[in-house]
């Protein structure tokens, strides 16, 4: 579930969309949901253009971990920051990603911890 962790956020930084749309195939099942306080998206498309979307707003931004990956059953639960390369993350988060049994990404629950002023 660690590895999922870093290849999700790999996904949520890939900036080019054809790789970007690979990963997010790679890693979610093809009837997936995103769901956090400011966006819901259903299937792979959808995510992957929230990806993009969230990229617009945030341009160079970069997700990096923040701690460890707390897991159980197929269940896995992270933070993460979001802000400039090298500079403390203006945005602080959390994950709840659920898999299925091929270890698929079947639904994401985000949270929001701290938010720009």
């Amino acid at each position: 579930m660690t590895d999922l962790a870093v290849r999700y956020l790999a996904a949520w930084n890939e900036t080019d969309p054809t790789a970007r749309r690979r990963l997010v195939d790679e890693l979610f099942a093809e009837g997936a949901s995103y769901i956090d306080p400011m966006a819901e998206a259903y299937g792979r498309a959808e995510i992957e253009a929230t990806i993009g979307a969230v990229q617009a707003q945030f341009p160079g931004f970069v997700f990096t971990p923040v701690g460890g990956v707390d897991t159980h059953h197929r269940q896995a639960r992270f933070s993460w920051g979001l802000g400039p390369e090298g500079s403390e993350p203006i945005v602080i988060g959390f994950d709840v990603a659920v898999t299925d049994d091929a270890g698929r990404i079947t639904s994401v629950l985000g949270f929001l911890d701290k938010l720009p002023a």
